[in-house]
């Protein structure tokens, strides 16, 4: 773990090497819309578009917890109420699919509903039917919220889905391959802690700062 500490300084310059990374010129040619799966995520995808003119929005997702045990993601359920389930953790543990269902309706009554007011003042989520996608997070340790992004994002019967990502696990680029046309990374990790472990800086992301890169969606920025 010693060999990626600190490997990336922050997320602009995480997003300074993605771009090195991803086809840039085919992101501008092809309008690819740029979907956040986090806040963070959405501070990175900021960076990553900088001059260009391409959408950019953030798919809000809450996690499903196990009874009795708040540290165990179970499930996630998107805006869009579509829900990714760890099977083996819910046989495991012998969780009723009831408690999940009932679980991710009311995060998405109480949680998901409140974000989308207040950081997309109420409007849902854009249809992304035949048009290209490119999901985005500063990083992965389960795979969670990109496999949520994906199910909802597929079920828009998209023209073509990529993956944006800094850092994230050898397995979870396993499992999320078979389902991305493509995945941009700049390292994947076998023994993957904490994402914050291989940032020397990774601040949260200010409920202002959410609202401003939402709102200049065509707007210049710096990187």
């Amino acid at each position: 773990m010693k060999k990626y500490k600190n490997i990336l300084i922050d997320r602009k310059d995480a997003a300074t090497k993605l771009v090195d990374v991803i086809p840039m010129q085919r992101l501008k040619d092809e309008n690819w819309n740029i979907v956040a799966v986090s806040k963070g995520g959405l501070e990175l995808a900021y960076y990553i578009r900088d001059k260009r003119s391409n959408k950019l929005d953030i798919l809000f997702s809450q996690a499903i917890m196990a009874p009795k045990n708040d540290d165990c993601e179970i499930a996630r359920v998107s805006e869009k109420e579509e829900i990714v389930i760890n099977e083996q953790l819910v046989r495991a543990f012998e969780i009723e699919y009831d408690y999940i269902y009932g679980e991710a309706h009311r995060k998405h009554e109480e949680q998901i509903l409140s974000s989308i007011y207040q950081y997309r003042k109420g409007q849902p989520f854009e249809s992304m039917k035949d048009k290209v996608v490119m999901l985005v997070d500063e990083g992965s340790e389960t795979g969670f919220k990109f496999m949520t992004a994906l199910k909802t994002i597929l079920a828009m019967k998209p023209k073509a889905v990529y993956i944006a990502v800094a850092v994230l696990p050898t397995d979870t680029l396993d499992v999320l391959e078979p389902y991305a046309d493509d995945i941009f990374y700049l390292h994947h990790i076998d023994d993957y802690v904490q994402t914050n472990l291989y940032y020397e800086s990774l601040k949260d992301v200010s409920d202002e700062n959410i609202e401003k890169y939402l709102e200049e969606k065509g707007n210049k920025n710096e990187i």
